[in-house]
């Protein structure tokens, strides 16, 4: 495979679910890794990340042989109209921080000692963690810990957060991870500040609501039979993935409250994967990034 910097996770699954792809959309492409595979498989690809910095890895690593290139979030009227005239019969969405992100950690993704309390996938636009560290009220901040990070001292958390900020504003990781052990106390792990920083990058880039919003307008544009596959890390993601092919895969999609059905009673397609597909331990002992991965896939129908 060509040298990239993204590890793909749960390659032989994606493999599976892209036999037969021709036109390819990796929504989320980071550093190439996914893309690579496609690539191999006699693909043509269409690489979207919002981030451009990872757009540019990815071209670095990849060259521009059978791959074009978008830089926004998957569900901007821009990148969808990239995709809809693309007109693929596969789209991968990787939902979590890339490798190359991770490794070249200059906005605060990871608790790397010293690093900028950023977190923003586009760099420059929108608020920072920082920002919201620094300025939203405490019950607003102890919702966001215990729904997004199951935290289970949340409120005290927030406390501490709005103690801190008080004498000296947030600014470098450190002062997160300074502040959760103040919250949690000393016996405070990797695990801990790995659940904490990933609910804040969640909420500074609200990938909770544009994954809802771009699941439904990303499937209106695979060709019939096409067919999509989500990559999550999170539980917030993977029942808002799960409910959507659920929802997608009935014989009536009308919203619930809605009295009459207009959708005609046809499901729009079928699910690919009654459980999610996870990693195997080799993976998870070769890529510990894989542990939380889960894959669910779905076809959409022929008309």
């Amino acid at each position: 495979m060509t040298p990239t910097y993204h590890v793909p996770v749960l390659a032989d699954a994606v493999r599976d679910w892209t036999t037969g792809g021709c036109r390819i959309v990796d929504a989320t492409v980071g550093g190439g890794g996914h893309a690579a595979l496609f690539r191999e498989l006699g693909a043509e690809v269409l690489a979207v990340d919002r981030d451009p910095d990872a757009i540019a890895a990815a071209r670095a690593a990849l060259g521009d042989t059978g791959i074009r290139y978008s830089t926004g979030p998957f569900g901007s009227a821009k990148v969808l109209g990239t995709i809809e005239t693309f007109r693929p019969d596969r789209i991968l969405l990787d939902l979590g921080v890339s490798s190359y992100q991770l490794d070249t950690d200059l906005r605060g993704f990871t608790f790397r000692p010293g690093a900028p309390l950023d977190m923003r996938m586009a760099a420059g636009h929108g608020v920072t963690a920082a920002d919201i560290l620094n300025t939203w009220p405490e019950a607003r901040l102890a919702g966001a810990f215990a729904e997004l990070a199951d935290e289970p001292r949340a409120r005290r958390l927030a406390r501490a957060v709005v103690k801190r900020r008080a004498t000296a504003p947030f600014a470098t990781s450190d002062d997160l991870v300074n502040a959760i052990r103040e919250a949690r106390g000393p016996r405070s792990g990797p695990s801990d500040f790995a659940r904490l920083f990933q609910a804040l990058r969640i909420v500074v880039n609200q990938e909770l609501e544009q994954l809802e919003l771009a699941l439904p307008a990303l499937r209106a544009t695979l060709v019939p039979g096409g067919r999509m596959a989500v990559i999550t890390y999170h539980s917030g993601e993977d029942r808002i993935v799960k409910h959507a092919f659920r929802d997608w895969s009935r014989s009536c999609v009308c919203p619930p409250r809605q009295p009459v059905c207009t959708c005609r009673g046809r499901p729009l397609g079928r699910l690919l994967t009654r459980k999610p597909i996870r990693p195997a331990a080799a993976e998870v002992r070769d890529n510990p990034r894989a542990r939380s991965a889960q894959l669910r896939a779905f076809e959409v129908g022929d008309g």
